[in-house]
């Protein structure tokens, strides 16, 4: 099975990575990381690390004449803000020896891990908590989860996503998103993202991108942030992956952990989700089809997961991310050393991170499918899984 590893600090000299269970023979090429790194750095209300920071993930193992080995691949990613001094961070983050005059952190953010990761490390500085819990750390889980969505892509399984609300501004409701979006992904979902992507804030809809953009101009004069809701689309899922027999093997169920494991995200929904309770049954269950060769659903309000399995129909997907905790305009906090009521500080920060998260959610639901798909037709090589994947 897939997994993945991240280390690395936001500012130090850089992030790695190590993906195993990935079958051997699968094509993969740096540049092709490189196309979804470099989408998690574009979008309106981001901040100036992004100006600079051009991610590039480097293959150290693991894959030999643009194959995989069927081995462990690490991958490396320089932070350009520790490579250039800037701030003085190779003193900072120094790993071998503590030097005097290094101002120490100790104003926590409300609504960031600072005070808490604080208390269970027991630090006294801040500063190695805001390093790890930083979403630095995405870009390299990316990088990582972009080879498991090569794997999917090989067999014809597409993962697209779009904004659907900022702040108060968004879609009125699920049929408005459906109308939208459904004819759009009908013969993959990458359509979605490469569609979204024309829209700085990676919204389908152009009325709505605009007053976006407003929302986020009016937040960063106040000195404030903004999150909001994405929703990411996975086609061409086959029948039957995940399970309804434990509890631990719902697909939905490693869906929500994906999100939800992902920095700033306060809630998930499959399909409706929340909405499938403000209306009546007949209004949510998805009437079963048959068109003389398969089954299928005249609605797909389930999000193509029934029971924990994936139904065959679209898999629909939504997180939602709250405002970015580091904001211009301070909020009230206790020093950890003083114990006096003061205001926060500011570091260099997003205004709006959601259309970057969007690449962020697309890539860590594709290890999900990508066991999910090999529990039902692993093998060793892609070759191997091929062949069971055809007889079925």
């Amino acid at each position: 099975m897939i997994r993945y590893l991240t280390a690395g600090e936001s500012h130090g000299p850089a992030l790695t990575g190590i993906v195993e269970g990935i079958p051997a023979g699968l094509p993969l090429k740096e540049d092709e990381l490189a196309l979804h790194l470099a989408r998690r750095q574009q979008g309106y209300g981001r901040g100036g690390r992004m100006a600079f920071e051009k991610d590039h993930a480097i293959i150290t193992s693991g894959v030999r004449f643009g194959k995989t080995m069927g081995g462990p691949i690490s991958l490396t990613m320089e932070n350009r803000a520790f490579q250039k001094d800037e701030a003085g961070w190779p003193v900072v983050m120094n790993k071998e020896t503590e030097a005097g005059g290094i101002e120490k952190i100790t104003l926590p953010r409300p609504g960031h891990a600072d005070l808490v990761g604080a208390q269970k490390y027991r630090f006294d500085d801040i500063r190695p908590v805001i390093e790890r819990s930083s979403a630095r750390e995405t870009a390299m889980r990316v990088a990582c989860c972009g080879i498991a969505r090569k794997f999917l892509k090989h067999f014809g399984i597409e993962i697209g996503g779009h904004v659907i609300q900022i702040g108060n501004v968004g879609y009125a409701n699920w049929d408005e998103i459906r109308e939208k979006t459904d004819s759009l992904y009908e013969n993959g979902a990458e359509k979605i993202f490469k569609t979204a992507d024309k829209s700085d804030v990676r919204c389908l809809d152009a009325e709505l991108s605009e007053k976006m953009r407003e929302e986020i101009k009016i937040q960063r004069k106040t000195g404030s942030s903004l999150g909001g809701i994405y929703e990411i689309i996975v086609t061409g899922v086959p029948v039957g992956l995940g399970s309804f027999t434990h509890w631990d093997q719902k697909l939905d169920g490693k869906i929500a952990q994906a999100i939800m494991g992902t920095q700033a995200m306060k809630g998930v929904e499959i399909g409706l989700g929340f909405e499938a309770t403000k209306r009546d049954g007949q209004n949510v269950h998805d009437e079963i089809t048959h068109d003389g060769s398969g089954f299928g659903r005249k609605t797909n309000h389930y999000g193509g997961i029934e029971g924990g399995m994936s139904n065959g129909m679209p898999i629909i997907i939504r997180g939602a991310m709250k405002p970015i905790p580091t904001m211009l305009k301070p909020l009230g906090t206790v020093d950890m050393n003083t114990l006096e009521q003061t205001e926060t500080r500011y570091e260099r920060s997003d205004v709006c991170a959601l259309p970057r998260a969007v690449v962020v959610a697309e890539s860590v639901v594709a290890p999900v499918i990508a066991n999910a798909f090999l529990e039902k037709f692993g093998g060793d090589s892609i070759a191997e899984i091929e062949e069971r994947f055809k007889t079925g």
